[in-house]
């Protein structure tokens, strides 16, 4: 038997970063954008939490297949 299962999951990554005093507010925003967007904060990211979204399976049988589906509460 053929089973096709998809699992969704959100995941939270925190990373705890040092940046230049004396900035201002949206200047810290692009400051942890462009920080982000180069990759250069990817080593500091550790996953902080997962949560369940869904799950859902697709038997196969030849031509037929049915659908199981279940949502986290």
């Amino acid at each position: 038997m053929k089973v096709v299962v998809q699992v969704v999951e959100k995941v939270i990554s925190e990373a705890h970063i040092y940046i230049p005093n004396g900035l201002t507010e949206s200047t810290i925003k692009q400051y942890i954008v462009d920080r982000y967007n180069s990759g250069e904060m990817t080593p500091d990211l550790n996953i902080f939490q997962v949560d369940f979204e869904s799950i859902s399976a697709t038997i196969v049988h030849n031509q037929d297949s049915v659908d199981i589906q279940e949502e986290a509460a």
